[in-house]
């Protein structure tokens, strides 16, 4: 069975990188370009995996990670950061947040579906 995907990311390519190759594993995916729909899609959607970026004009992915583990009904998604950011502070402090994986920008296709996999193995 296909498993559901939200992809929160406001850059455009990326966002068409992650839903084609997520598609191309059969997951049903839903983009999200605006970090300020991203708890609503996650409601309507109800996905098994946020892939969230996490620098964001309007709200960071690190703000929607803490409001959506403060949620009951979300805060067992998984969510996977995907960032730009690479230092080790910042893997720490997005991982505090609630993030499950990390992935640092440019992404390894292979590693990304690496990490996407892992996670979904674990529901």
């Amino acid at each position: 069975m296909a498993k559901r995907v939200l992809v929160v990311e406001d850059n455009e390519l990326n966002l068409k990188l992650f839903c084609d190759l997520l598609r191309a594993h059969e997951h049903s995916v839903e983009p999200v370009r605006d970090g300020r729909e991203a708890v609503e899609r996650t409601r309507a959607f109800q996905p098994d995996l946020i892939v969230m970026d996490i620098q964001m004009p309007h709200v960071t992915g690190h703000e929607l990670i803490v409001e959506l583990k403060a949620d009951e009904a979300l805060r067992a998604i998984p969510v996977m950061a995907v960032t730009a950011y690479s230092g080790r502070e910042d893997e720490e402090r997005i991982r505090a947040a609630g993030a499950e994986a990390y992935v640092s920008k440019p992404i390894s296709l292979a590693r990304f579906m690496d990490a996407v996999n892992a996670l979904l193995e674990g529901d």
